[in-house]
């Protein structure tokens, strides 16, 4: 399992040494525990670090318990750091050595299954889910009070008083708006308190339609979905759905966003386009949401004094004279600098359909 805390270890962790970081998709379709071991001595056989090369094969003999569906390690030998996290999501699997932990797959499954909210409702509460990276990690009850469906008729015969038949209707109504509004008060911290980004909702459409609109209109923002379910269904039942509605969702989203993006860029007024024009933006500290295509690296170099990114070589920083260094991956630091700010990173997985967006840009915050 990997946390918000091991996330930001992982970010902040500078090495004097090279980091071996490797990700291995452990999925059944993958073969049993042999086969995915020979595969993974055939990924490291030409990895230089032999005490590091060491420390992942023992894990994998000898720790690693094979549940999941992929697993990424971290080792730097010399340092005596080493980390690993099984995960129930897949992952492609590959290694990289440099002088930190590789992390940009990461962003990419954090922006794909990171931080679902769901909610189950009828006319007596809500059962709350937090799903993250593809596991449940918290859920929660809100019961109100019981709704007890009776009868037209009995009591008093005439209408509007208590016992008639639009009395009791109304009675019932009005005590299953006082629930779903004492759930969705709750929703908005169990939602708050895990940083949840997108939420769904599960039930009758009366009870989604009146839920969603008791949510305060930030959180409505945020629902990108619905779906009727019986409010026993199990968790695993309720992620299947969650992330199936949550993909559709999140293709148009990305849509959306890149086509702003390449607006605001056009206009010059809110995005920039291109490697060189993004780098330039983050060392500026303008950069809200990175975006990048799934798979995208390229070289590039870097300021050893204020830390400046560029796509092209360059001998001396043109903001503080300093002695620049080659880099392998620019865009890897680019992603680990946006997350250590705070700031989004959107992984695409396809632009296809989208004129003017071919590997990078990014959303600006002025």
């Amino acid at each position: 399992m990997l946390t918000d805390n091991d996330m930001q270890e992982l970010l902040e962790y500078r090495a004097q040494h090279p980091v071996l970081s490797v990700y291995l998709d452990t999925s059944p379709l993958e073969g049993n525990a042999d086969d995915i071991k020979l595969r993974l001595r055939g990924m490291l056989k030409d990895v230089d670090l032999p005490g590091d090369v060491e420390s992942v094969l023992r894990f994998f003999d000898h720790e690693h318990d094979w549940t999941g569906n992929s697993v990424v390690v971290f080792s730097c030998e010399p340092e005596d750091f080493f980390r690993s996290y099984t995960l129930a999501v897949p992952v492609r699997s590959r290694v990289r050595v440099q002088n930190r932990p590789y992390v940009k797959p990461l962003a990419d499954l954090l922006d794909s299954y990171g931080g679902y909210g769901v909610a189950l409702v009828d006319k007596e509460g809500a059962r709350l889910y937090y799903f993250h990276l593809g596991e449940m990690r918290e859920q929660m009850e809100v019961v109100g009070d019981e709704v007890r469906h009776t009868k037209r008729g009995g009591g008093s015969q005439a209408l509007g008083r208590r016992g008639g038949a639009a009395g009791q209707t109304d009675y019932v109504e009005e005590l299953a708006e006082r629930n779903l509004r004492s759930a969705a008060e709750a929703a908005t911290r169990f939602f708050t308190d895990h940083q949840v980004r997108r939420v769904l909702i599960g039930g009758t459409e009366d009870n989604v339609s009146l839920f969603r609109s008791l949510l305060p209109k930030a959180w409505q923002s945020l629902v990108v979905g619905s779906f009727p379910i019986s409010m026993t269904a199990a968790p695993n039942e309720i992620l299947d759905r969650t992330l199936e509605i949550g993909r559709k969702a999140e293709q148009k989203r990305e849509k959306r966003l890149v086509e702003a993006l390449v607006t605001g860029a056009a206009k010059g007024k809110g995005g920039v386009l291109g490697l060189d024009d993004t780098l330039k933006a983050l060392h500026e500290g303008r950069v809200q949401t990175l975006v990048i295509k799934e798979g995208y690296r390229a070289s590039g170099c870097r300021c050893q004094s204020c830390g400046n990114l560029s796509g092209v070589h360059l001998e001396e920083c043109p903001y503080c004279g300093g002695r620049c260094e080659d880099i392998e991956d620019a865009v890897e630091l680019a992603v680990r600098r946006v997350m250590s700010a705070g700031g989004d990173v959107e992984v695409l997985h396809d632009t296809e359909g989208v004129k003017g967006f071919q590997h990078i840009g990014a959303v600006l915050r002025y």
